[in-house]
């Protein structure tokens, strides 16, 4: 230690000499300057000082960028991440959202199951009963002397058409051999099958987007005043149109069925993997789209009618199976796994693709509960005495299924596999359609007091008793609009009768219609937050601008277009 004490001293001593030295050279280089002798001799010697003192920073630099030094850094280094506390807070915001939307989308998705399991048992329970009672009506009415009054309702009409068409098409299904069909597609090679399924699923949307449409263009025919002017073909070629729709939609569910039924049968199960797989695809091409709200309640819709319509095909599907085998409770513990491989697929993949589209497009998880009060209030204003549909309807243009194919389908492949032989056969089939009555009956009730309970938390009650807007008008409005300004802009007179022919149409109401538009706060959440605007450019340079009125989640249904079209 006095060595080191000793060194130092030693070091001061030299660096004091040195400095005094520079100073008597300083000293001397200013009197040589004063004299005007030495002024090259003043300018070598800062230069000299300056190079040195530079050399000395970069030696001390050098020194400083030690490893020993950069890692100290790195093992001390801190930040504040309050700093960027608004950042922080929105992420995690975002991660409860994503763990909020398996519990939220299950609550619409059973609640969305049972309504479509609602609007099928009807077909079976209510519907034949409804038909019954009809066609008593129909017959006993003329023999009372009333002729003055309407022989049947137009509910009651509805139900007869329906009835009439199932009657039919079950007729025309027996003339299909599903076995021929089995084994058809059997013989295809793995991938030409999984190329048909898809197909299938895309011809299946195609068909339930114009089957509705198809069935009520019939209702309408066929149920509209007789007074007004005739502007469609006929109440026949409408029936037959609902006729070949119904048959060939049931048809195309029963080759999906039949391919389902193959994957199950194959020995390396490698059909049903692809099948599977191809559920994933859904992610990657709905995941990275922008979503609005309206768009976000057509594929949650959609998702819920997949998802029923699954169901009843594995319930077809094993039915099958079960009476390939004389009806062996063995063998269904052979196709459980398979069934519940599929279920847990699909409700993956739907969880997966809804977590992820809410996280993109920064939509809470609130917004299911808004998606479940609209379909309560279907089933709520379907109930209500100036209902203008019957609900089953209303569940078919909302998720776009139709059950009337479905349950054409499961009643061809119920009778074809169960024998009904002897009495206690009949018995069972009484008994069994009384269960399903009791069932139908109390889905019907819970759901009803469910839907109450979302309707009023929603504050909905108002739109209750309010007629339900029209969409004729508003194309009629926005077309004359057009037609109005292109022919102002082009200085042609305006055609008066035309138009006036439009307005006083008695179903063209186009500001009695706005004027049924909610206008109550509880009516925000309801529509997206986006609006819609078109400007035109007059003659004289202004600039007009109209805005589009707000869609409301009432008037969406699954194949109502809202940006992007949603499969």
């Amino acid at each position: 230690m006095a060595d080191s004490v000793a060194a130092g001293l030693g070091d001061e001593k030299e660096a004091e000499n040195e400095g005094k030295e520079k100073e008597k050279r300083a000293f001397r280089a200013s009197d040589k300057a004063e004299t005007g002798s030495g002024a090259s001799e003043l300018t070598e010697t800062l230069g000299f000082y300056e190079r040195k003192a530079k050399r000395q920073e970069s030696r001390r630099s050098l020194s400083d960028l030690s490893l020993v030094r950069f890692v100290s850094a790195e093992l001390t280094r801190g930040y504040f991440l309050e700093h960027n506390e608004a950042k922080y807070t929105e992420r995690r915001e975002r991660v409860y959202t994503c763990l909020r939307i398996p519990k939220e989308l299950e609550k619409l998705m059973i609640f969305g199951f049972f309504l479509c399991l609602d609007a099928f048992l009807y077909v079976f329970t209510l519907l034949p009963l409804r038909v019954l009672l009809a066609l008593i009506r129909l017959l006993t009415l003329p023999c009372c002397g009333l002729s003055g009054s309407r022989l049947l309702q137009p509910a009651q009409v509805c139900d007869v058409l329906k009835g009439l068409i199932m009657v039919l098409c079950y007729s025309m299904m027996h003339y299909v051999d599903y076995s021929m069909m089995y084994h058809l597609i059997r013989g295809q090679s793995v991938i030409k099958l999984y190329i048909i399924y898809n197909m299938l699923e895309v011809a299946d949307r195609l068909f339930s987007s114009f089957g509705q449409d198809i069935l009520d263009a019939l209702y309408w025919t066929a149920t509209e005043p007789k007074e007004r002017k005739r502007a469609h073909i006929g109440v026949i070629p409408h029936f037959f149109m609902a006729v070949l729709y119904v048959f060939l939609h049931a048809i195309l569910i029963m080759v999906q069925a039949t391919t389902l039924n193959v994957a199950f049968n194959s020995h390396n199960k490698s059909l049903l993997t692809i099948m599977m797989s191809n559920n994933f695809v859904e992610i990657k091409g709905s995941v990275f789209k922008k979503f609005e709200k309206n768009n976000l309640f057509q594929m949650s819709n959609s998702d819920i009618k997949e998802r029923f319509t699954n169901y009843v095909l594995l319930l077809i599907v094993c039915l099958r199976n079960m009476e390939q085998f004389s009806w062996n409770p063995d063998h269904l513990w052979v196709l459980f796994p398979d069934v519940c491989m599929v279920v847990a697929s699909e409700i993956a993949v739907d969880v997966v693709k809804h977590a992820f589209i809410t996280k993109f497009n920064d939509i809470p998880a609130d917004v299911y509960s808004e998606y479940r009060a609209s379909l309560a209030f279907d089933l709520v204003s379907s109930r209500q005495k100036n209902a203008y549909t019957d609900y089953s309807d209303s569940v078919s243009r909302r998720m776009g299924f139709i059950p009337l194919p479905l349950a054409l389908l499961l009643i061809r492949v119920v009778t074809s596999s169960v024998k009904i032989q002897g009495a206690l056969a009949v018995v069972c089939v009484v008994l069994f359609y009384l269960g399903m009555i009791t069932l139908k009956v109390l889905n019907s009730i819970v759901l009803l007091g469910k839907s109450c309970v979302y309707v009023k938390e929603a504050n909905m009650e108002e739109k209750l008793f309010q007629s339900p807007p029209s969409a004729a008008p508003s194309r009629v409005s926005s077309r004359a609009h057009r037609t109005k300004h292109t022919r102002e802009s082009a200085g042609e007179p305006e055609d008066e009768g035309v138009s006036a022919s439009v307005i006083t149409q008695p179903t063209h109401q186009p500001e009695r219609t706005a004027s049924n538009l909610p206008t109550s706060e509880s009516d925000q959440f309801l529509t997206t937050p986006d609006e819609s605007e078109e400007k035109i450019i007059t003659q004289d340079g202004t600039e007009l601008v109209h805005r589009a009125p707000k869609k409301d989640l009432l008037e969406i249904d699954r194949f109502t277009i809202c940006g992007n079209r949603i499969d």
